[in-house]
């Protein structure tokens, strides 16, 4: 049964996205997909999504939750201290430049964490889903609520009501990150805003119908940008057979 209680939902949420050497994303997912789902799972995290990023072919995104910030030390220290990547972990290592670029995330509100489950994951016979997920993620000032109260308030609604719901909304965690062998970006203050689509057309037309109410047009966007300090990141994403998120 999917977890849709927020109770049940994870609270830390890690984004991560993977720069892999030219040529190597799918044996690294196949590796991935094969040997990294359960059995960090079986250590009580939860593997989200798994993903090829489709503006670079040597780029390989993924997210995972943890029931709160414990939990998370307490699951990576007994999955990285483990027998499977001990025994797997220097082929990822081998087929990866930098594994560094990691946000550290909560949901925005009780309700907008992810809601999937395990239990409903597919076999690693399945092929991958033919859908389209965007991930946009704002930054702003760290300390700084204005531009993450704009989103919450002002953008979030509106993405509601013109096409699919958010299939979830984080922002950054900003809990000390207790596992130092895995680093995480310090000094962030984002919103990520996660969604699926049929493809990349109905994704176009979600943005271009936004974009277009008036309130959007000449206020919300307006105020996001004077308070963003880089323009938005648009992560174009195509779930793997494995995925839980697509």
């Amino acid at each position: 049964m999917p977890p849709t209680d927020p109770d049940d939902r994870p609270t830390v949420i890690e984004l991560r996205q993977y720069t892999l050497r030219p040529g190597r994303r799918d044996e690294f997912i196949e590796l991935f997909d094969q040997e990294f789902v359960e059995t960090q799972e079986q250590t009580g995290m939860t593997v989200l999504g798994q993903f090829r990023d489709l503006d670079d072919p040597d780029r390989f995104v993924w997210l995972r939750g943890f029931r709160d910030m414990a939990a998370r030390h307490q699951a990576l220290t007994a999955f990285y201290g483990g027998p499977v990547w001990a025994e797997h972990g220097p082929q990822a290592n081998a087929a990866m430049i930098d594994s560094d670029n990691v946000l550290l995330l909560r949901p925005l509100s009780a309700e907008d964490g992810f809601a999937v489950s395990p239990a409903e994951r597919p076999h690693t016979t399945v092929p991958a889903p033919d859908r389209f997920v965007a991930a946009t993620v704002w930054s702003f000032p760290p300390g700084q609520p204005d531009g993450v109260e704009l989103i919450r308030d002002g953008l979030l609604p509106v993405l509601h009501k013109t096409g699919p719901a958010p299939l979830a909304v984080l922002t950054t965690e900003t809990a000390h990150n207790s596992f130092s062998r895995l680093p995480v970006r310090a000094g962030e203050n984002v919103v990520a805003v996660f969604t699926s689509y049929p493809d990349e057309t109905a994704h176009r037309r979600h943005v271009a119908e936004t974009g277009a109410q008036p309130d959007i047009r000449d206020k919300i966007l307006p105020g996001i940008e004077r308070e963003q300090t880089a323009a938005p990141q648009t992560l174009r994403l195509a779930p793997t057979g494995r995925s839980l998120i697509r």
